[in-house]
Formats: structure tokens, C-alpha cells, sequence
């Protein structure tokens, strides 16, 4: 089964047996028997902050140091399920795109290093802006137009991709050295908006549910790249909403 996250305190699941359980003694496979148990959270009243607490020490015991298991709870807690303070966004659009040709920034990176203090992605997007980047890519197709772009995938969510910030232009006639291009080829979407709110909290969490929402729909990824479109409605990062694209078969 894929791995799935207990969604209070964040623990692996990597087996069922872990699954906490319903009054019925149906398993619950969004919460783990430490933190749920015949239908109810074994600890009500326990706050976020406080269950961060608690976590610390099990994460120390599996090697990490104190400071690091405080730094990536405080990252992923609050899009934890049972945490989390906005709703679940809406099922996504089905739609076909064409293929474009992307330029820009380019590292790589993988999921499970951007759940750490390693992670790169923030200072890929602080090098995007500070640069000026935007202003230095030619022949754009819509300068209002930025894309985070997730391409060149070693297997699936949870192995290393291509993590790129730019935006689409028109067939280029010469290669760049200070950008990367790269042509995505045309497909199906499922194309989820996020709710409006700040771009640095309303993303993060349409990820989580845009995870859950492939565990349960059936339809099944293509990995031939993903990216997120920030548009005009961006304008006022804290008030933002942003379009997903997942390539889907």
C-alpha cells in the first residue's frame, strides 16, 4: 500500500496494523491507534503546539537532532488534518492542455528533503524574485504568467524530481546558459484550485490534499510534469489563489 501519514501526529503508517479504530473496530486509516482509538482521539484537549511537544522526543530517539524535529513538525503540523484551520479544496477540473515549452531556474530536489531545514524550494523562489528573473526571460507567452514547473520525475511522489520557476515562451531558436528549457508534452490535467489565502500556506495544503484526492480517486498520474500557475489573482500574496495541474493518463 502507498505510505500514508497519521494525520494528528504525522507518524509513517507503513502498515495497517497501525491504523487507529472506529467504534465498530473498523480500522481508520487517517489516524494512528497512538493518537485514535474506538472512534475518538485519545487525548481531546491536546493542543498542536503541544503535540509537537510530545513528537520531539521519538524523533530524537530515530536520530534527529532536537532542533530539526522542532523545525519540520512546525512545518507540517498545521496541514494535518486534524490541525489544519481551512477546508479541503474542491475536486479538480478535467482538461485537456496542449504541450508548451517552459524556460527558466531549474534544481533538483525530492518531497522528503523539502519536509526538512534542507529543503530548497523557498530559496529557489527567493532567487526567482530578488534576481529578477522574470524580467530576464525572452519571448514569453503572458509576463502576468509565472509556473512552478515538477518535471524529469525518478519514479513517482516519492522519488527525485526537477523543481523549475519561469514561465511559458515561444518556441526558443537558441539554448540558454543561464536557463533551463524544457518542452512539456500535451495532456490531460486534473487541475485543482487552492483557496484563497496566503500563497505560502494555501499551496502547501492543496498538496496534501491533492495527494489524499490520487489515494482514493483511482485516476492514475503520468508524471510527464506537473506545475503550479500563479496568475493574476496572485496580485496580493496574502490573499491569493492558485491553479495545480497534475498530468494525468
Amino acid at each position: 500500500m502507498n505510505q500514508v501519514f497519521c494525520q494528528s501526529c504525522g507518524m509513517p503508517m507503513k502498515e495497517s496494523s497501525v491504523f487507529g479504530t472506529e467504534l465498530t473496530g473498523e480500522k481508520n486509516k487517517e489516524f494512528c491507534l497512538y493518537c485514535y482509538e474506538n472512534g475518538e482521539f485519545k487525548q481531546p484537549n491536546m493542543t498542536m503546539e503541544e503535540m509537537i511537544q510530545f513528537c520531539i522526543p521519538f524523533m530524537v530517539e530515530e536520530g534527529m537532532k532536537e532542533d530539526e524535529a522542532l523545525t519540520i513538525l512546525q512545518k507540517s503540523m498545521p496541514y494535518l488534518k486534524r490541525w489544519r484551520k481551512s477546508e479541503p479544496i474542491s475536486e479538480p477540473k478535467i482538461v485537456l492542455k496542449d504541450g508548451f515549452t517552459f524556460m527558466g531556474i531549474n534544481t533538483r530536489t525530492m518531497n522528503a528533503i523539502e519536509a526538512t531545514p534542507e529543503g530548497v524550494i523557498p530559496s529557489m523562489w527567493e532567487k526567482y524574485y530578488t534576481g529578477q528573473i522574470a524580467a530576464q526571460i525572452p519571448n514569453q507567452v503572458n509576463p502576468q504568467h509565472t509556473i512552478a514547473l515538477y518535471s524529469n520525475y525518478e519514479s513517482d511522489a516519492s522519488g527525485e524530481y526537477d523543481f523549475s520557476i519561469g514561465t511559458e515562451v515561444e518556441e526558443p531558436n537558441q539554448s540558454s546558459n543561464d536557463f533551463v528549457i524544457k518542452t512539456i508534452p500535451a495532456s490531460n490535467y486534473a487541475v485543482f484550485t487552492t483557496n484563497q489565502g496566503k500563497i505560502t500556506e494555501i499551496v502547501p495544503m492543496a498538496w496534501i490534499d491533492i495527494w489524499k484526492w490520487f489515494e482514493t480517486s483511482g485516476v492514475e498520474r503520468t508524471y510527464t510534469g506537473d506545475f503550479e500557475l500563479y496568475d493574476e489573482r496572485c496580485v496580493d500574496p496574502d490573499q491569493a489563489v492558485v491553479d495545480i495541474y497534475i498530468a494525468i493518463k
